[in-house]
């Protein structure tokens, strides 16, 4: 565990920075894909590949990177991924063709998928054992800012200045964070034995393998639901386009304060915590395939659902830190993994579940993996306490 005695509150928010431009960057091309497939002279689901290039690079790299990078000092490896993201967001920038744009977005899926790998382990570097849910959930929050602001500002101004500007803008956003990590991340050696075989030893020791599981469970019952709410708030709810985008605003914001609630959350009671939010999350997915249809009603709770769901990727980062301390790196690669498995996985069955019972049915499914994943937490995940200083 982390002999940390003084926070490094400076480097945590420079990671938050970080989040917030990495993020930011993976969700613009859904909001600019029409006018980039138009500019580039290729059809739309053709320019979409940029987002699944970005996405299984990333699952790649989040197995590969700790064993790539396990002799250099941390804080040069956290760096150059922000290198990478500026990298990333000019070659797009300046893209003549659909394979340079590719090759953009590769690198961005590497350093999302790197970064993502590091970031428990060295929350854990930079703060006191007990303050490392608070730390996780500063550096989630970039997350959930990316979430409410990404998408849709980056939709208006491109329409007022073009895409291309906008991709500039996020190179500007990663050249800041650079700047702020270079001047607070202190150097920080490698730890513990990142090979390939240690992906193998983390993930059969005891209650990882079960929690795993559990992650992919509880992503994929959130990925199935939000992938297919614009669908139910269109169809069942019967609203607008302005409708969707302020219920979606209420999620992304709802969100933002979750990730915060959960920190604090996990500071008194982890197990709680874990079984909590998934078992909130899949009571609002059938209330909602059930009771669905008032606008108000379906407005709280998709928005009770973006609170519950905040605290869920700073709990795993949390319980991943505590469960494997001594190879957190490794194990932070298996979290991604596992997360871009469930990415897929909630969007394919969905799509499937969709076409029989449309997306009604898409959200039962949603609620019934949730309470499977409760279950599977309830009975199989172990929790650690940690002595605070």
């Amino acid at each position: 565990m982390s002999d940390v005695t003084k926070p490094a509150w400076g480097a945590v928010f420079s990671m938050s920075m970080g989040v917030f431009g990495l993020v930011g960057a993976e969700f613009l091309p859904a909001s600019l894909l029409t006018p980039m497939a138009a500019d580039l002279g290729v059809s739309e689901g053709l320019a979409g590949q940029a987002v699944t290039a970005t996405a299984a690079v990333a699952l790649v790299t989040s197995l590969l990177i700790a064993t790539a990078t396990r002799r250099v000092d941390r804080r040069i490896v956290l760096l150059a991924f922000s290198v990478l993201l500026i990298a990333s967001n000019l070659a797009v920038a300046f893209a003549p063709n659909l394979p340079v744009l590719l090759v953009g977005r590769v690198l961005l899926g590497i350093a999302i998928g790197g970064f993502w790998t590091m970031a428990a382990a060295t929350a854990m570097r930079l703060v006191p054992p007990d303050l490392v849910p608070r730390a996780l959930s500063i550096i989630f929050s970039g997350v959930s800012a990316a979430t409410v602001f990404a998408a849709p500002l980056g939709s208006y101004v491109g329409g007022l200045i073009g895409w291309r500007p906008v991709f500039l803008l996020g190179a500007v956003l990663g050249l800041l964070a650079l700047a702020a990590q270079a001047a607070t991340l202190p150097r920080m050696a490698p730890s513990g034995d990142a090979r390939l075989r240690t992906l193998l030893d983390v993930l059969t020791q005891p209650g990882v393998g079960i929690g795993m599981l559990a992650v992919v469970l509880v992503f994929t019952g959130h990925f199935a639901f939000f992938t297919y709410i614009r669908p139910f708030l269109e169809t069942v709810t019967s609203v607008g386009l302005d409708g969707v985008s302020g219920i979606l605003l209420g999620f992304g914001l709802a969100n933002f304060v979750g990730t915060a609630l959960g920190g604090m959350l996990l500071e008194r009671n982890m197990r709680l915590t874990l079984v909590a939010m998934p078992l909130l999350m899949a009571l609002l997915g059938l209330g909602l395939a059930s009771v669905g249809g008032s606008t108000a009603i379906d407005a709280v709770l998709v928005t009770l659902w973006g609170l519950a769901f905040g605290a869920v990727p700073v709990a795993w980062s949390t319980w991943i830190t505590r469960a494997v301390p001594d190879e957190a790196e490794s194990a932070g690669g298996l979290i991604v993994a596992a997360v871009q498995l469930a990415i897929a996985t909630g969007a394919a069955a969905g799509g499937a579940i969709f076409g029989v019972s449309g997306v009604t049915g898409v959200f039962t499914m949603a609620g019934a993996v949730l309470l499977i994943a409760v279950l599977t937490i309830l009975l199989g995940v172990r929790t650690r306490t940690v002595e605070t200083a």
